[in-house]
């Protein structure tokens, strides 16, 4: 038996050749690489490569341009304010229509307001109880935007807000925060009744909606995720989608455990999460 688990000489191959893209594309993302481009770098056909590139990176390489050009542009944005002519030259981009695009269909919103930290952005917060200790709430006039456990109100604030500093917050309880709160009292199928607002990539967005669909009760690996987004290699992705989840419980990322069995990492700490685990259970038993 062997003691440890090693690459077969095609994996090896492929995974070299994914690093020398992903290294490639970081380089010369400023000038956006076509796939035909990056795939004769690699020496693979455009199809091969990008069928490669997927089932490896879990996204497309035209996908990991876009992000490599977001954060980016997000940086000139906020530390050298420049404007949105010179941050779309800067990042390579042919103009500020494409900027939008670019902040619109990954960040969930226009560059201008990214630059601004929300300036017209409205945002209503409460804080309540919930089984599993104290929990704020946050909502767009769209839909519950941010939910998060933390014992500490000051520090909660802090941190919904730091991501906006300049939106306004108001302390209100409203309908979409009402719904939220009331799924520690209802039964988990109401939960299409809750409506959320919340942006993340294609990939992201992908992920938390996988998670919605896990049934109350029920636990599922982060190599299942992936299997069940068509990225059967793209476990670790997965679990850098979950670790980014902004709405605590309502997107039930504490269903999800490593392969071993064991509970894993939860950004609102492990203990909280096998509660969690066995609250759900104790529901489904009954």
């Amino acid at each position: 038996m062997r003691d440890r688990i090693e690459m077969t000489d095609n994996e090896q191959v492929n995974y070299h050749r994914i690093a020398v893209a992903i290294d490639y594309i970081k380089l010369h993302f400023k000038e956006q690489p076509s796939l035909d481009e990056i795939a004769t770098v690699v020496g693979l056909s455009p199809f091969h490569f990008q069928r490669l590139f997927s089932d490896w990176a879990g996204v497309s390489p035209k996908k990991f341009i876009q992000y490599l050009s977001l954060e980016h542009a997000k940086k000139l944005l906020k530390n050298n304010h420049a404007t949105l002519l010179d941050t779309a030259h800067e990042t390579g981009l042919s103009g500020t229509s494409r900027l939008h695009d670019l902040f619109i269909n990954i960040e969930g919103m226009t560059p201008g307001e990214y630059k601004n930290g929300g300036e017209n952005l409205s945002i209503n917060y409460c804080f309540a109880e919930s089984p599993f200790g104290k929990i704020i709430v946050a909502s767009t006039n769209k839909g519950v935007s941010h939910m998060s456990f933390e014992e500490d109100e000051n520090r909660a604030l802090f941190n919904l807000t730091s991501r906006f500093p300049h939106a306004k917050y108001h302390q209100v309880v409203d309908k979409f925060q009402q719904n939220a709160l009331f799924i520690f009292q209802k039964d988990w199928s109401q939960i299409d009744q809750i409506k959320l607002h919340i942006k993340g990539t294609d990939f992201q967005l992908k992920v938390w909606e996988t998670l919605l669909k896990l049934p109350l009760g029920s636990l599922a690996t982060y190599g299942l995720i992936a299997k069940n987004i068509d990225q059967p290699k793209a476990s670790r992705a997965v679990g850098t989608a979950i670790g980014k989840n902004p709405i605590a419980f309502l997107i039930p990322c504490h269903r999800v455990i490593q392969k071993s069995g064991n509970i894993g990492d939860y950004m609102w700490g492990n203990t909280r999460k096998s509660a969690i685990i066995g609250w759900e259970a104790s529901k489904v038993i009954r």
